[in-house]
């Protein structure tokens, strides 16, 4: 297997895996293939951490890390939103998502970048460091029913990325 960022070939590729990848997930919308075309084409894209896994040239497995922000009153502050991550139902509890996320972390400290959000389940991302976005005094900007607070999550890659840091994160 191999990790390599995506390229404009991959995009109708990439369009098909995440629709039929979605079909068996736990959780979803329907729409996450939508949502990575829309990021592409917007401010939010960044192609270094808009990941494939592949294996003899299919794809296995992808992640898209895209920029938001956390705003309060006239502040913005910069960090990521990490959103889908998937790999065939085949290869799935092989560990090709963990490293999809570890190798997109790196690629992301490397390019300044300090924490990353989410909405997913916290028995799985606690692992990676995810804690609930509560615990920094920062809420989601979609309303989100008050027991699933913990599943809005955030992940320092540095120490203290978020000190001094609150507001509402624009997922």
């Amino acid at each position: 297997m191999r990790i390599r960022p995506e390229t404009k070939n991959d995009f109708d590729n990439i369009y098909n895996f995440i629709k039929a990848t979605f079909e068996t997930a736990k959780v979803k919308d329907g729409h996450e293939q939508d949502f990575i075309n829309n990021t592409r084409y917007s401010d939010k894209y960044i192609p270094e951490l808009a990941l494939i896994a592949e294996k003899n040239n299919e794809i296995i497995g992808y992640i898209m890390i895209s920029k938001t922000y956390v705003e309060k009153n006239d502040k913005k502050f910069e960090v990521l939103y990490l959103a889908p991550v998937s790999v065939l139902l085949e290869y799935r509890n092989q560990g090709i998502a963990s490293k999809l996320i570890n190798e997109s972390f790196k690629l992301a400290k490397k390019l300044g970048f300090k924490s990353v959000f989410l909405a997913g389940d916290p028995t799985y991302y606690n692992r990676f460091g995810f804690v609930p976005t509560i615990n920094h005094d920062i809420k989601c900007s979609i309303p989100v029913p008050e027991e699933l607070y913990k599943n809005i999550m955030v992940c320092e890659l540095v120490p203290d990325a978020l000190k001094g840091i609150s507001g509402i994160v624009k997922m």
